[in-house]
């Protein structure tokens, strides 16, 4: 599938607010099922941007603004080509070793009710232990937007039986940590025929005999061909689309679009 993407992400300030910095991890990677056809960040207001790689190996756009301002407006444009690989994840960029992945953060540290969700779980292989936890997170969990905000933890959002994708990612690598089976949170995009008020996230999981393999609990599935990988991490903190910092102006508002379609089809519409 050929996925279209244009996303803005707009911060308004109730002042103008100076020191605007935002680390942008907005470009997508290039893996064996994904290929960047063409890809654009744009910033609204005048400043200079920077470009590194972080430790997990996600493209960084570190952009410092020359001016106070009252907002500010992010936009990204592009495409890319995506193939269903039935969520086998290879050709990816890896600076770390899979251990590291075992690493339970505040945002996915375990309580009882996950240790028990993952027990619950376990099978006689570990595929089929981690096919059984995103099915429990998926049934047992209910997708509800507002119900939850970036800094909610994972035994939070389970214990109130509600969440959106962010958590069920952090469940689900909660519960595959747990298990012994290193587990990270993935940040991207899911081509849909709808607007969306936010871009979307799932998890990855390693076998040593089959590599990394993405699981969508929050929709059920292993990623297909509508899913574009953007960033990866620890937790949501490590693959924050924007995440940013400024000195004043007052209280806050954001304004997020996303729209994600199969660009073949659009075109024929």
């Amino acid at each position: 599938m050929r996925i279209r993407i244009e996303y803005r992400t707009t911060y308004r300030y109730e002042f103008a607010a100076s020191g605007i910095v935002q680390a942008l991890r907005l470009r997508p990677g290039v893996h064996d099922g994904q290929h960047i056809h063409h890809w654009r960040v744009d910033v609204d207001i005048d400043g200079v941007m920077r470009s590194s790689r972080d430790p997990f190996g996600n493209r960084v756009d570190m952009f410092y603004a020359d001016v106070p301002a009252t907002a500010l407006t992010i936009s990204v444009a592009g495409e890319a080509d995506v193939t269903d690989t039935a969520g086998v994840i290879r050709g990816t960029a890896e600076p770390l070793p899979p251990a590291i992945f075992l690493r339970q953060t505040p945002l996915t540290l375990p309580d009882a009710a996950i240790v028990e969700l993952a027990e619950g779980a376990r099978r006689g292989g570990p595929l089929d232990s981690l096919h059984a936890l995103m099915g429990a997170i998926h049934g047992g969990i209910a997708f509800e937007t507002g119900a939850t905000d970036a800094a909610t933890p994972a035994a939070a959002a389970l214990a109130a039986g509600r969440g959106v994708c962010q958590d069920f990612a952090h469940i689900f690598s909660a519960g595959a940590r747990h298990l012994g089976l290193p587990a990270r949170y993935v940040s991207g995009h899911l081509a849909r025929d709808e607007q969306q008020g936010a871009s979307h996230a799932w998890a990855e999981a390693y076998l040593p005999d089959l590599g990394w393999i993405a699981f969508d609990p929050a929709n059920g599935i292993c990623t297909t061909d509508a899913y574009l990988r953007v960033a990866i991490g620890l937790d949501y903190l490590d693959a924050a689309p924007v995440r940013g910092a400024r000195r004043g102006g007052g209280s806050e508002s954001l304004d997020v679009s996303v729209r994600a379609v199969d660009a073949m089809r659009q075109s024929q519409s």
